[in-house]
Order: structure tokens, then C-alpha cells, then sequence
């Protein structure tokens, strides 16, 4: 497409989408504003679910110890949830059950306006996510194979597609699809002994989960194609050197330190603007795909969205007051 179509392209989509919002009126809810924002090519919609204090969702499975869980932070962390990966006797492989209730959660999550700031955590100790179960794949045929590559390439989508912020905490190995997972987070903390690297040319393969086109997004397209060309590891303090990651900390006894820090930038997200987090997520992932003038169109229409909430005139009003804003969602 050239870039003049492009420019046409979205600045026809930002004129529906502020006739939309004209249609609606200024006492339009965010809620409903959102879900427009989707029907014109936006992002995913989002319906409200009850609030849960600390709890586990346990995903489908084989009916033993769930793979998947999703743990809902309560008290003062209410609105942090975190994804829990434990699938020990195979280092979180991306196998058919994990996959299958990790399908789940994120589709649980993206319904889910309670939470505010998702964390990606492995209860596995030195180890995030090894990648493909390649002891399950070597029983696949090569359309099983092209299904399941597929499958995992939407998944990592749909995990990118979350409406909320997301930090994956790297606690440990991260190769391949794992690295993947990861990648498709928005934010990414290390430990300094982690080990990350998208290492398929060594089994014959090129990363198909997403790697490929979201590493040089990161990184840069010359780092980029060094690491996968390579399918060199690196450690958190390398990944940190060159913007793999956001931050990067010493491991700690429990083997959680990546966690812990994770934690902490959540805790620190937290306080803002719900619906205001979700736009500037939707702005900045739509605007990074376009030339800047198409960009600036992005931005307009996700800026409006956040005009006739609630939250903005409680933002207005703990500033004049001078108070923290307490907001809503609304």
C-alpha cells in the first residue's frame, strides 16, 4: 500500500471513528465508546466481569495440576493480575494443553475491566518459557505443524491485543517461543542471569510465533537479524544494553527477582487512568505501524475516546484540589 493510501486509509478510520463518537453524544460511557473504537479496527472490545480479591482461575486441561492459572491481586494491588506458568516437567513448553489454557486466560483477561496491569510470572524456578515442546511436535505431521505454528502466532497476538498494560517478568530461560511470549508483552524485566534468545535456526526453523517482525520493532532490524541469524542467547544485562528489556535485576534466593520488579512498575501503573492506559496502549501500537501523519490521526481518535469519561474530569479536579485522582474506569 502506498503511503498515500495509508494516510487515506486512517484518516478515513479517524473521521468514523469521531463521527461515532458524535453520534453518541458527550455522555457517552467509555465502555461503549471503546467498543466502537474496536468496530472500526481498534483493538479488542471489553464487556465487565465481577472484581476478585486473590484467586486462581484454573484453565481446561487434562484434569491434573492446571498448566495455566490466573492469580488477581487484592487489597491495595487490586487491578494487578498475573498469569502464572507451570508446566515443571517440561519447563513451560509451549505444548497443546499450555497453549490451550493459556488460549483461555487471555480471553478471560481481555473480558476483564477489573484488571488493570497484567504480569506474564513462571512458577517454574530458572525458567520462564523454554519455547516449542518439540517432543510433541516430532509426533506431528507437517499440516499439524503448520496448524499449531498458526495457532501460537494468534495466540502471541492476542496476548499483544490485551487491552491493558502487560510486563513479562524473565526469572529465568527464554528462548524461542518464550522469548515470543515475551516480546508480545509491552514492557519486559530480567533478571541479570536470564538467558533470552530466539534460537530456531539452530533446530532448522525461523521464529513463527511473531518473533521475526516484533525483535526488530524492539531492538532494531541489524540487532535483530544478528540474534536470529545467530540464534544467539543473551543475559538480562545484554538484553538490557540493547532495549530487549526495560530493566534489569539481580537474582535474589527465591528466584523471583524479575517478579518482584515487575511488581513493582505494576504497583506504579496501577494509580493512572484506566481508560486513559488503554488508549495511549491502542495510540502507540497503531501508531508505530504508520507513517507519523497517519499517526497523529490515531491519536486523535483515541484521544477522544477519552474525552467524555469520568476519570478525566476526576483527574481535573484532584489537580485543582490537590489530591491524588481516585479513579474508575468511567
Amino acid at each position: 500500500m502506498s503511503v498515500m493510501r495509508k494516510i487515506l486509509s486512517v484518516g478515513c478510520l479517524a473521521a468514523r471513528g469521531r463521527a461515532a463518537l458524535a453520534r453518541s453524544g458527550v455522555g457517552r460511557s467509555p465502555q461503549t465508546a471503546v467498543t466502537s473504537l474496536t468496530s472500526e479496527g481498534l483493538g479488542s472490545g471489553w464487556s465487565p466481569v465481577p472484581s476478585l480479591a486473590v484467586s486462581r482461575r484454573r484453565c481446561s486441561g487434562t484434569g491434573g495440576a492446571p498448566e495455566i492459572q490466573i492469580q488477581r491481586l487484592q487489597g491495595e494491588n487490586s487491578g494487578i493480575a498475573t498469569v502464572l506458568m507451570n508446566r515443571s516437567r517440561a519447563k513451560n513448553s509451549l505444548g497443546n494443553v499450555f497453549v490451550k489454557q493459556l488460549e483461555e486466560a487471555v480471553e478471560d483477561l481481555r473480558q476483564d475491566r477489573s484488571v488493570r496491569v497484567l504480569l506474564f510470572k513462571s512458577q517454574v524456578k530458572g525458567v520462564f518459557c523454554a519455547g516449542a515442546d518439540l517432543k510433541e511436535r516430532a509426533k506431528m505431521s507437517n499440516a499439524e505443524v503448520g496448524h499449531f505454528v498458526h495457532k501460537l502466532r494468534s495466540l502471541m497476538s492476542n496476548i499483544a491485543f490485551l487491552p491493558m498494560p502487560t510486563i513479562a517478568a524473565i526469572d529465568g530461560y527464554a528462548l524461542g517461543g518464550g522469548l515470543e511470549l515475551a516480546l508480545a508483552c509491552d514492557l519486559r524485566v530480567a533478571a541479570s542471569s536470564a538467558k533470552m534468545g530466539l534460537i530456531e535456526v539452530t533446530r532448522g526453523l525461523l521464529p513463527g510465533a511473531g518473533g521475526s517482525q516484533r525483535l526488530p520493532r524492539v531492538v532494531g532490524i541489524g540487532l535483530a537479524k544478528e540474534l536470529i541469524f545467530t540464534g544467539r542467547q543473551i543475559d538480562g544485562e545484554q538484553a538490557m544494553s540493547m532495549g530487549l528489556v526495560n530493566s534489569t535485576v539481580t537474582q535474589n534466593d527465591l528466584g523471583d527477582a524479575a517478579y518482584q520488579k515487575a511488581l513493582d512498575l505494576a504497583k506504579e501503573i496501577l494509580p493512572q487512568g484506566p481508560v486513559a492506559l488503554r488508549m495511549a496502549k491502542q495510540a502507540m501500537n497503531k501508531g508505530i505501524e504508520v507513517d507519523i501523519s497517519s499517526g497523529m490521526a490515531i491519536e486523535e481518535m483515541c484521544y477522544a475516546q477519552v474525552i467524555p469519561t469520568k476519570d478525566r474530569l476526576e483527574g481535573m479536579a484532584a489537580f485543582i484540589e490537590k489530591r491524588l485522582p481516585r479513579f474508575t474506569g468511567e
